[in-house]
């Protein structure tokens, strides 16, 4: 675990910080003295995850696939900080699921993965633009994973209408749609003056429930096997959150960085600079994609 500066007086909001990274950053993030707001789904697990940190941290019911729980929890943020949120860490997300929906009709994962956080964003900026300063700008962190490298994204079929649907796909779309998100939200933020930066990070190959869960929902016994085939091919959580850590805290990053493991292939390893493809380099599909998004969601985006 790297040392995370004194948070003191600041506060932090985790999506899905209910196990693995979430959790983890959680934990750290309270051990250095934030106030922590971790959403969950579900509350039971919420308060399960709740008593295993220690530190102030409160619980805020959010379900990404859902547009009016988007929108309420970042009321309820906002009521609660009084406009003053210095980090938000996207890192709640489903990975290669079956074709399903979300509540508002979008295919799970970009859904899930891509238009509940960036909703939560626009919906958070006044909070974020309220704690941010010269100096200390508010950060927003978004988690993408490297299978953004596979991914085919078409902002006018975010849902898999028209082109054919896998779940690799289909998380690959939604893990280079974070990319380019993140990096539009950095230059409009630029563009616009305000004290908050957009940046990215991925956790490389790591021990989380995402595998889990996308192996239960094909079978019980794939779910079984979760467990050992995890132990094999993945680092501990302990060290794929280093890199969403360091993106939230560290003085070194800058808006529209994205940062990963530095070992080879960007498995494992130490924080660093990560590599993008060429897609998430995209300026035109970037905007296309904002455009799109806020088509989708019917949330204003902030900054215009």
């Amino acid at each position: 675990m790297i040392a995370l500066p004194d948070l003191s007086g600041r506060t932090v909001l985790v999506a899905g910080a209910t196990s693995g990274l979430g959790l983890a950053s959680a934990e750290a993030f309270a051990g250095a003295g934030a106030r922590v707001l971790m959403t969950a789904r579900d509350r039971g697990r919420g308060r399960a995850a709740l008593e295993k940190v220690s530190g102030r941290a409160e619980l805020v019911e959010l379900d990404l696939a859902d547009l009016d729980s988007v929108r309420a929890a970042a009321a309820d943020v906002r009521e609660r900080t009084g406009d003053r949120l210095h980090v938000l860490v996207n890192n709640a997300g489903v990975m290669a699921t079956p074709r399903g929906s979300t509540v508002d009709g979008f295919e799970l994962q970009i859904g899930t993965n891509h238009l509940g956080p960036a909703a939560l964003t626009w919906l958070l900026m006044p909070a974020l633009r309220g704690a941010g300063a010269v100096g200390a700008p508010a950060r927003v962190v978004t988690v993408s994973c490297i299978a953004h490298n596979r991914g085919g994204l078409d902002p006018g079929d975010l849902s898999f209408e028209r082109r054919r649907y896998s779940p690799a796909a289909g998380y690959g779309a939604s893990k280079l749609a974070n990319l380019l998100f993140t990096a539009e939200l950095d230059r409009r933020l630029r563009a616009a003056g305000d004290p908050v930066i957009s940046v990215a990070a991925h956790p490389g190959s790591t021990q989380s429930e995402l595998l889990g869960n996308s192996l239960r929902q094909r079978s019980a016994l794939l779910g079984r096997l979760a467990r050992p085939i995890n132990a094999v091919v993945t680092q501990p959580v302990r060290t794929g959150v280093l890199p969403q850590l360091a993106a939230a805290t560290s003085r070194q990053v800058s808006g529209g960085d994205y940062i990963g493991p530095r070992g080879p292939f960007e498995i494992a390893g130490r924080p660093g600079p990560a590599r993008r493809s060429g897609a998430a380099h995209d300026v035109d599909l970037a905007r296309r994609l904002w455009d799109a998004t806020a088509a989708a969601t019917g949330v204003e985006p902030d900054p215009r």
